[in-house]
């Protein structure tokens, strides 16, 4: 396993008209590596991966008004909740970066994964 050659590329994808949860999932396979014939799960050899158009990004059924994003301080009390259209008003690339990191594995790569991921509104 000494021998692996890391080959990343630059991979673009342009958001316009994609549904959040299919397009995180083809982001995640892409930084991942999962497509590459060398894949081993304890080796980070994705790709770096570019998100145009992210506030194009298209949502099934109600989930503007009714998904609801939690959020709690540490403190008693210190719940706090937004609903998706408010997250996406603010900054539409911040939904997409949410789905994209809950569905990367919960370990040490995943934040090395994360930080090959750029995206453009």
């Amino acid at each position: 396993m000494d021998n692996i050659i890391i080959d990343r590329k630059t991979r673009s994808i342009d958001a316009t008209n994609k549904i959040l949860g299919r397009l995180a999932t083809r982001i995640v396979l892409l930084l991942t590596g999962k497509g590459k014939t060398n894949y081993f799960p304890n080796i980070d050899i994705g790709d770096e991966v570019v998100i145009n158009n992210a506030s194009k990004m298209k949502f099934s059924g109600h989930k503007m008004e009714q998904k609801i994003y939690y959020h709690h301080s540490g403190y008693p009390g210190g719940l706090k909740e937004k609903k998706m259209k408010e997250i996406f008003v603010k900054d539409p690339s911040e939904l997409l970066k949410k789905a994209v990191y809950n569905m990367l594995p919960k370990n040490k790569l995943r934040s090395p994964r994360m930080n090959r991921l750029k995206i453009n509104n």
